[in-house]
Formats: C-alpha cells, structure tokens, sequence
C-alpha cells in the first residue's frame, strides 16, 4: 500500500512516515516546494507526478489565533487547495483521506458530538475547515473526511510539548478546565488511517465505508486535566512538573473563540471500519516517557 500524503511537517504526516513499516506500507510525503496547498495551480501535477494507491491529505493552516487576521490564507490553505487534492484523487481514480477539525463545531451541546450535528464554527479556522469538507465531499465521492481533535505527538508544536517546556521554568501552571475534548496522539491518528486506507483500497465495493466519522482518543478530559496528567507523568520519569491551577476561559483570553465542548462521538467509525483510538491516558504515557528521554538525550550531547 503506497501512500501519498500531503504535507511533510505536520504531527500527522510524521507520524503516518513513522508508523508506516509497522503497517506494511510506504508513506510518500509530498509538500513545499513541490506542493503548496496556497498554489493550485501545481497540486494535481504534483500529486499524479508522486503516484500511489490513496491520497491522505495531513497538511492544514493550523495557526487558529492567526487565522483571524489572516482569514483569506487559511480558506486558500484548508478550503480551496483540500478541494484541488480531492479533486486530483478523483482524475487518478483513487480515493483520499482528509483530516478534519473539532472547530467546525462552536462547542454549545451538551453531549459529544455526532458527524450528522449541525457544524457551526466560532473563527475563522473552524471556518475554513467546515469549507474544506465541503470541498473535498463535492469533488471526490470516493471520500474519508476524519475529524480529530487535541492533537498531541513527539513532533513539532503541540499542548504536552508547551507543558513540559513551560515547566522547566515554572512551579505553578494556570491551564484552562472549562473546555472539555480528547486529547489524541498522532501516532494513533497514523494507526487508525492506515486502518481506513486499507478497507478502502480492500472493500471498494462497500459505500459505507466513505463520508464522514470522527476520529479522537478515547475518553475526555479539560486542559487541565490534560495538564495535570502530563506532570504526573513527567514527574515518574524524571521530567519536569508544575502544579496545575484550574483556570476559566474568561481568564485567558484569546484571539480566536475556543469551543467549551470539542467531545466526539466515535462510535460510527468503530462500527464501520472497527477502528477504536486508544484511552487518551494510555496513549500519552509513551508520549511524555519518549519526550523526557529525548531531552535527557539532547542535554548529554
């Protein structure tokens, strides 16, 4: 199984070029220069040029604060250049697997939420990718759209990462624990697309198998809670710890609206693709030990 994915940099991508010898598959990473997701204009050359049995696209304008100033990039990125890979998977007759958002949702329900509840974004992120699934639905039918949520990995930028750094410096920690998701390592992420790609490309016949399912860890937290089982951790592995201060939203503000409520329900995806993510906890322990080994690495140079 050979797969193209779009994006090089990202927690995603890195994590599926990871995970891909354990799955029997080459991972082909495709991004800048050779493939701007800004520029149209190369992407379905780029991509037919690349070759492979399924298109994932993992790359995304992911700067949520910066969208609201910069809102005409993020639709260039996350709407219209999702719409062209969707639209180059369908002339190479294969399908494509696209990565969606909890912020397509503004977080008022009181239950997680399902793939057939109305999407309704505060900022101009969620936005952006709300016109991203719409674009990728409406030029490819042979299509995954997977929407995940606090994502978190050993790579780039990311919420454990920020902890741990944060608590190098500090003893006390203010985190917000008014807003409720599931915290979600990418390389489970990577464990469950390899999953979907392989039914598809097996299964074709099924139609159940496209459209839309939510993909998240299992399990909910609030960022503090997150915070606080991130310093638990690193404490047991000699990493550094904060005490975490629970904090409301008001307190932090930001320039970009967060959803209260970014809980998925998964359920449709275990059921179809009998794909599950590990408990969130499970999942960071791994995380947060290799992250702490790595710096001890680092610091030894």
């Amino acid at each position: 199984m050979r797969i193209i994915v779009v994006g090089k940099e990202g927690q995603v991508a890195r994590a599926l070029a990871e995970r891909a010898r354990a799955h029997g598959a080459q991972a082909v990473l495709v991004g800048r220069p050779k493939l701007d997701l800004a520029d149209p204009s190369g992407i379905e050359d780029a991509l037919i040029e690349t070759g492979g049995d399924i298109i994932v696209n993992a790359a995304a304008y992911t700067a949520v604060d910066q969208a609201e100033s910069d809102p005409e990039l993020a639709e260039a990125i996350n709407g219209i250049g999702a719409g062209v890979v969707a639209g180059a998977a369908t002339a190479m007759n294969v399908p494509v697997i696209h990565l969606s958002t909890d912020y397509v949702f503004d977080g008022t329900a009181d239950r997680p939420y399902r793939e057939d509840d109305p999407v309704s974004p505060l900022g101009a992120y969620g936005a952006s990718k709300r016109l991203g699934e719409e674009a990728v639905a409406a030029e490819a039918e042979n299509h995954v759209i997977l929407r995940t949520a606090w994502v978190y990995s050993p790579f780039g930028k990311n919420f454990v990462k920020t902890m741990l750094r944060l608590a190098a410096d500090r003893e006390e920690l203010g985190v917000v624990g008014d807003q409720y998701g599931s915290p979600t390592n990418a390389l489970d992420i990577a464990d469950g697309i390899f999953a979907v790609s392989r039914n598809l490309l097996e299964r074709p016949e099924e139609q159940n198998l496209r459209g839309l399912f939510h993909m998240t860890g299992t399990g909910f937290a609030s960022w503090a809670e997150f915070a606080t089982e991130i310093f638990a951790l690193s404490s047991r592995f000699g990493g550094p710890s904060a005490k975490v201060r629970s904090i409301a939203t008001s307190d932090y503000p930001t320039p970009a609206k967060r959803p209260a409520n970014s809980r998925l329900d998964c359920s449709k995806l275990k059921e179809v693709h009998g794909v599950a993510l590990p408990p969130w906890r499970a999942s960071l322990e791994p995380c947060v030990k290799r992250l702490i080994e790595e710096a001890r690495r680092e610091v030894a140079r």
